[in-house]
């Protein structure tokens, strides 16, 4: 029966697939509170043996309603792959709250979610603070999304537009005021650029996406910048929005406005800066061009915590400079029983190879081959 049940679990996600993906692709953004696992898990050969990269969706023995938080730069792909897993999972709901990497952090380490999702690795006082809720063990970070991190302006009438790290960090710090500065016609010669006045947007709530984007200024541009960084916006002025939703919108509708934001979020016609890096040639924030600076990217984490230090001042051609990696963060062990089957099932499927592959359509860079393997096994591994 248990085989036969597998079976038709695996038919019925082959099914939906093609069709859930499509519907998860228009539903970007939105609130989806369907799926969350929970439930006793007993001990078999999945603990021990490392998923293979299929599109199969394994649900075990997972059911039940799994709480999850953090990161909003990877909500359009949570709202992917919550919809290909719960339609194969009847008995799972996944409620994952985009709230910030800092309240995901917060809220993992207060142990009032399954998981949390971050675009900054945990530092080590959150590490240490982790064995109160992973009993006598640590959370960990596991590497699951990718992708570039899209500088959306909106100057009417210049198409095209090209700034640097030295340029970005006198814009957001307010010492560049209007779009026809000496320093910005620089960098764009042939462009007409308005005498509008500049409005930077930051986020207002705690987000890995700005530490991602300030690391990049603060490495690039150091003389220029000169604020510590970290998940909470520190430079004075400019206006701020709550998530990167916010900061799109407030792009599309403002005359004037430049801000930062995951690739996803730059739709219904939001124009895009291309990065001027150490390579002969301008980068465009795509997929294509993040992976392959995320290739680049060492693992920096100890024992089984992947947390991944990224080179934000490439060289390579196309290699785009400002890229962020979203974690999945857990329990390497002490994870809830009530709660594991279903968090092993659904990350399983995360970092599958078809939970991978939907991450270029949705506007995301899939975790480079030989990283994701290891993420595979120590999915394998939690306890």
């Amino acid at each position: 029966m248990k085989l036969q049940r597998k079976n038709r679990l695996r038919a019925l996600s082959l099914g939906v697939v093609a069709v859930s993906g499509a519907l998860a692709l228009t539903a970007c953004g939105s609130d989806d509170t369907s799926g969350g696992p929970g439930g006793e898990k007993s001990k078999d050969s999945s603990a021990a043996a490392a998923p293979s990269a299929s599109s199969d969706i394994d649900c075990s023995d997972a059911k039940g309603e799994l709480l999850a938080s953090g990161s909003s730069a990877q909500q359009n792909a949570i709202d992917a792959w919550v919809k290909s897993y719960t339609a194969a999972c009847k008995d799972v709901r996944i409620n994952y709250s985009p709230d910030g990497s800092g309240a995901g952090v917060t809220a993992f380490l207060q142990g009032r979610t399954a998981f949390a999702g971050s675009d900054s690795a945990l530092k080590p006082d959150e590490i240490k603070k982790s064995a109160d809720v992973c009993k006598s063990s640590q959370a960990i970070d596991l590497p699951m999304v990718g992708g570039p991190i899209a500088i959306g302006y909106n100057v009417p009438g210049v198409d095209n537009l090209v700034l640097d790290a030295k340029t970005l960090a006198h814009i957001f710090d307010g010492k560049i005021s209007a779009w026809d500065d000496k320093e910005i016609k620089a960098l764009n010669p042939d462009a007409k650029l308005p005498s509008t006045k500049i409005q930077a947007f930051h986020r207002s709530d705690e987000s890995g996406t700005t530490d991602n984007f300030t690391k990049y200024l603060k490495a690039v541009a150091p003389g220029d910048w000169k604020y510590e960084g970290g998940k909470a916006w520190q430079a004075k002025g400019g206006q701020s929005a709550q998530g990167s939703s916010g900061l799109a919108q407030q792009v599309k509708q403002t005359p004037g406005a430049i801000s930062y934001f995951e690739l996803s979020y730059a739709a219904d016609g939001i124009k895009t800066v291309d990065i001027k890096t150490k390579a002969a040639e301008p980068v465009k924030a795509t997929t294509e061009n993040a992976s392959k600076a995320i290739a680049a990217a060492k693992v920096a984490g100890k024992g089984k915590d992947l947390a991944l230090e990224l080179d934000y001042n490439p060289s390579a051609a196309g290699a785009y400079p400002i890229t962020l990696v979203t974690y999945e963060i857990a329990c390497e062990k002490g994870n809830k029983a009530e709660t594991l089957p279903a968090t092993k099932s659904f990350l399983n499927y995360v970092a599958s190879e078809d939970g991978q592959g939907r991450l270029a359509d949705a506007g995301y860079a899939p975790i480079p081959d030989a990283i994701i393997t290891k993420v595979r096994e120590t999915i394998a591994s939690l306890s």
